[in-house]
């Protein structure tokens, strides 16, 4: 019966990490195809009025917290730090 216990718990703790990670990359995947708009309309600005157009309030569903914080960098113009995501510097 303690092994059948211990093992839930275990169980327990992967599924709450699956979760958070789940999460985590949902907020990154947002961020990431904010970051890669910002980028198409900065090497072709000839773009700029569609993509403002077709970005605009009316033509969307509201966006949740981790979309607002992707915007707000990309907004601010920002670049998220490498170190964040725990890959290793490029020279």
């Amino acid at each position: 019966m303690d092994r059948v216990t211990n093992l839930y718990l275990e169980n327990l703790c992967i599924m709450q990490e699956n979760e958070r990670l789940r999460k985590k990359a949902q907020l990154l995947d947002k961020e990431n195809k904010a970051l890669l708009a910002k980028l198409k309309l900065k090497n072709n600005p000839s773009t700029a009025a569609a993509a403002a157009a077709a970005s605009s309030p009316s033509s969307q569903q509201q966006p949740d917290a981790g979309a607002s914080a992707a915007a707000s960098v990309v907004k601010a113009g920002a670049a998220a730090p490498s170190s964040s995501y725990g890959g290793k510097k490029t020279k």
